[in-house]
């Protein structure tokens, strides 16, 4: 997103934001989540400590839902034919981003909202959200600020304990949302002041300690499954785990990690032992065989969903004229159900000899390869990573001599910023910091040579 030079709304102070004015769906997966969680556009005065919302035009489109969004802040005064020059040319970029045949009556027929909240509400409607949903969604946010605006401990828990019929699971999903956007931006005040409003609503609510049980439940679980698969994890061992969760969701989450080890023989397993075990055991694992065929048969059939829209992706590329565009455009779609369908697909091919099919989907293969292939700087940083010995490192500055200046250094330290909000490992992290100081020392000694 571009940075514009503005005032704060608060002290005047001039001050630097993002800025992102077209929320376009078509090509980016993730815009319409940003405009939701409002984690753009968002103004911070470093002078005054001001936070909010910037009066910006937006233009929202998602073609999935038909649905072309326009709002105009009032406050910013602008005349009726001016706000149509600005929106018209962010309506213009949608648009060409489209091709012809995909260009619809709905995009000649912008739906203008008038207040920012009725265009978050517009977008949350076509998903299926109610009105009274986004009310107690709006309740939850609500309760947070009061929380982020209450410094002491003791204070907060009279709040908590006074709205604790809205601690539940879209509270915290909220509050995950909210941690893992100020760590990104490299907010540490922020996100660990809600890491401790999160803990104190997880030890403080029987909603909270319910889902802190489950949580560390499926840890151990994980941690017992690591354990196992050190010496070997047997089909009998994976359902002695599972028989011991007492929780659906921890379930869940181990089910779906180990999805591949449930097959017939380990069914089988469990026939055998619901048979064996003394009487009143028995219900218990007749109700975990089912609990077990109906989320198995779930997690399948979102496989199967997922890989069909591999496979769908793959023939509508194909379908172009210009294989390099298309994948252009496509490309934040691709992930590995898109990879399978290539894979099934080429063998198809290969087994039915299509020469000119398998040539096209090479073809695909050779663009896709390209054009996700990382940076060269981030290449030359996975080298340097890999390697513990500084006279290797050395060597391998050396030999990239022409790449190690200012930009690769900015690259480097943007990693270990982001890295230490995400909390990574203290290792890399180290790592790192060695690659960027012997780095650094590298390239100031080849500028004195110049």
């Amino acid at each position: 997103m571009p940075k514009i030079q503005t005032s704060c709304p608060r002290c005047r102070q001039p001050i630097l934001a993002e800025v992102q004015q077209l929320f376009d769906a078509t090509n980016d997966p993730t815009a319409k989540q940003r405009l939701l969680s409002r984690s753009t556009n968002t103004a911070r005065c470093q002078a005054c400590g001001y936070e909010g919302l910037m009066s910006t035009p937006i233009v929202f489109h998602d073609p999935e839902k038909e649905l072309l969004l326009t709002y105009f802040p009032p406050e910013l005064g602008l005349p009726v034919n001016e706000q149509e020059k600005q929106i018209g040319l962010l309506i213009n970029q949608v648009v060409n981003a489209l091709p012809a045949e995909r260009r619809k009556g709905y995009l000649f027929q912008p739906q203008t909202m008038f207040t920012y909240q009725t265009l978050i509400d517009r977008i949350l409607q076509a998903d299926g959200i109610t009105k009274e949903m986004i009310e107690a969604q709006q309740k939850r946010v609500g309760f947070i600020q009061r929380l982020l605006t209450t410094p002491k401990p003791e204070d907060r828990l009279t709040i908590i304990l006074q709205e604790v019929a809205l601690v539940d699971g879209s509270l915290f999903a909220i509050l995950s949302t909210l941690i893992e956007s100020a760590m990104m931006q490299g907010d540490e005040k922020a996100s660990q002041l809600l890491n401790e409003i999160q803990q104190q609503l997880l030890q403080e609510t029987e909603v909270g300690q319910k889902l802190l049980a489950q949580s560390q439940e499926t840890q151990a679980a994980l941690k017992t499954l690591q354990e196992a698969s050190k010496t070997g994890l047997t089909r009998e061992t994976l359902l002695d785990i599972i028989s011991d969760l007492k929780s659906d969701s921890s379930l869940a989450t181990i089910v779906s990690l180990t999805r591949s080890g449930m097959d017939y023989q380990f069914f089988q397993v469990l026939s055998e032992r619901i048979e064996k075990v003394h009487e009143d055991k028995k219900q218990h694992l007749v109700d975990l065989r089912d609990k077990l065929l109906n989320l198995t048969r779930e997690i399948d059939n979102e496989l199967q969903k997922r890989l069909g829209e591999g496979a769908k992706l793959l023939e509508s590329i194909l379908s172009e004229t210009n294989l390099e565009e298309a994948i252009k455009k496509h490309l934040p779609e691709m992930d590995e159900f898109f990879t399978q369908a290539v894979q099934s697909e080429f063998e198809t091919a290969r087994q039915k000899g299509d020469m000119v099919r398998i040539e096209k989907i090479q073809k695909v293969i050779s663009i896709v390869e390209k054009e996700s292939a990382p940076p060269p700087e981030v290449e030359l940083i996975q080298k340097l990573l890999d390697v513990a010995d500084e006279s290797v490192r050395l060597k391998i500055l050396e030999d990239h001599s022409t790449m190690i200046n200012d930009s690769l250094l900015q690259a480097i330290n943007s990693i270990i910023t982001e890295g230490e909000a995400r909390k990574q490992s203290p290792e890399l992290l180290e790592a790192l910091r060695l690659i960027y100081k012997q780095a650094l020392r590298f390239n100031m000694e080849k500028n004195l040579k110049n």
